[in-house]
């Protein structure tokens, strides 16, 4: 390649990412996840579209698009709260495990008996839809919060399903006679196991190290963050574990220790998660031939039916029967699982494979996948507000709290922001009782600084930067985000953060 042409390439790439951002604003605007309207500058782009660009290798696109859900996951995990998704992990496992189980079963079924597919086949295409997609599910709640329980569900069922998905549709894919069903739930068991501790013990010594070493530059968190979050997936891959379950464990962990320069770090994982999801969809659009689909499209519509009214709720229903989840729930549940990057990706495996008819099941599955997201897509927060589970405006808005270390001091410098609806608006400088050891130095407000005097009023919207000796830096934490949640009252009304914990 030429200097000239990787000026070429340089300006295109470039050309397709702000154009993708720019989509971003209508994706926000009409409701529907992103993914659709990076699909749809991959097909455009492609060689049935204006840009004419012949692109036909499976192998590549799945290699980008396994390395683009690391780093998706990683965003995720991040993102997690530990509070909110600790009730929710058994459901969510069952969700999985049970859930992935029976609909695999009732959507391969439907695909052998309603469009003949051989039964490898049907179970390959029943697998690659088992698995939701949180980025597609929340890209249209955002207006629409739902209950702590339902999000932290939804969120790690998303992110434990990846995994036991990826297995059978390896398996299914493998040339030879597929594995005894004991077998594979021996395989899924093993590999998740494995997953999982690999995940969460690189999660913590990671955190452990990040806490306690001050790196030279601030801007040097966000990189090292990524590479521990990267590092547990390799670990876990090679180990013969479950990749994707680790780097989720592990970047959970991460997001829920409290590190060194946090937002920084989130706006430095959110943007790399933006351009994974930019590249990947892109590249599957141009993977896509569309006029190869008009033959599938009403195979794919049928199978999808059965998958949204039958597998999904049925699955739902099945996984969830221990925890008596109000019926609003479940019917919730069920139509929140959309499909998004990962199905199209895993449809790339039996192409990769050779498996017989594998291009067919790839365009079933694109067509499934962006059908049924335009249609459950924009229908989510209506039916949200139908069920009466939007929780916005009974929910306190969180706190932002940057932690940057002071190494020579034995201390911590700790920039906090007040956003809209944080119950720390009103209440003075003296109210907050912050512990010993503590105390703001310094607010800005309107883009004036000034020091605070203890009787000073905080408001949203303001920026506090509070210093804190090493010992009481995380009783300070705690006691800002319980006046932040329950206001000066913290600590009395059952809030806890009394400072002294």
């Amino acid at each position: 390649m030429t200097v000239h042409h990787l000026n070429q390439l340089l300006l295109v790439c470039s050309l397709v990412l702000l154009v993708a951002v720019a989509a971003v604003r209508i994706s926000s605007r009409s409701g529907l996840p992103s993914l659709l309207v990076y699909l749809g500058i991959g097909v455009a782009m492609g060689q049935d579209g204006v840009g004419g660009i012949h692109f036909d290798n499976a192998e590549l696109t799945q290699v980008f698009g396994y390395a683009a859900l690391v780093v998706i996951l990683a965003e995720g995990g991040l993102g997690t709260k530990w509070k909110d998704i600790k009730p929710a992990l058994p459901a969510a496992s069952s969700l999985a495990l049970v859930g992935v189980a029976v609909s695999v079963g009732v959507t391969a079924t439907a695909a052998h008996y309603l469009i003949d597919l051989e039964w490898r086949q049907a179970l390959i295409v029943g697998a690659v839809v088992s698995s939701t997609d949180a980025a597609a599910v929340f890209s249209v709640l955002r207006r629409v919060p739902l209950p702590a329980r339902l999000t932290g569900m939804l969120e790690a069922e998303s992110g434990f399903n990846d995994a036991p998905v990826v297995i059978l549709v390896v398996a299914f894919s493998t040339a030879g006679p597929v594995e005894d069903w004991y077998a594979l739930i021996g395989t899924i068991i093993l590999e998740l196991a494995i997953g999982a501790a690999i995940g969460l013990a690189v999660g913590f010594v990671g955190a452990y190290g990040l806490r306690h070493v001050a790196l030279p530059a601030s801007g040097l968190y966000p990189i090292a963050v990524m590479a521990i979050a990267v590092m547990a997936y390799a670990g876990g891959a090679l180990a013969h574990g479950s990749g994707f379950l680790a780097v989720y464990l592990a970047s959970m962990v991460l997001g829920n220790q409290k590190l060194p320069h946090w937002p920084a770090t989130r706006g430095f994982a959110d943007g790399l998660g933006w351009i994974a999801q930019i590249g990947m969809f892109v590249l599957l659009g141009l993977l896509v031939t569309p006029h190869e689909l008009k033959d599938d499209f009403w195979p794919a519509l049928a199978i999808g039916l059965v998958l949204t009214v039958v597998a999904r709720p049925l699955s739902v229903v099945v996984a969830l029967l221990p925890f008596r989840l109000p019926w609003r729930e479940q019917v919730l549940m069920s139509w929140a699982g959309l499909r998004g990057a990962v199905p199209i990706i895993l449809a790339t495996i039996p192409m990769v494979s050779g498996i017989e008819e594998s291009r067919r099941i790839f365009n079933i599955v694109f067509i499934l996948v962006v059908v049924y997201t335009l249609v459950q897509g924009p229908t989510l927060p209506w039916l949200g507000r139908k069920l009466s589970l939007d929780k916005s405006a009974t929910e306190a808005a969180d706190l932002g709290i940057e932690s940057a270390p002071l190494e020579r001091l034995r201390g911590h410098l700790l920039s906090v922001a007040i956003p809209e609806g944080s119950k720390m608006h009103g209440v003075e400088i003296n109210e907050l009782r912050l512990p010993p050891g503590a105390a703001v130095t310094l607010v800005v407000r309107d883009g004036e600084s000034f020091v605070p005097l203890p009787t000073t009023i905080l408001q949203r919207g303001d920026e506090l930067l509070v210093v804190a000796t090493d010992p009481v830096r995380d009783a300070a934490e705690r006691r800002l985000r319980a006046v932040g949640q329950g206001g000066k009252l913290a600590g009395w009304l059952g809030t806890g953060g009394n400072g002294t914990s």
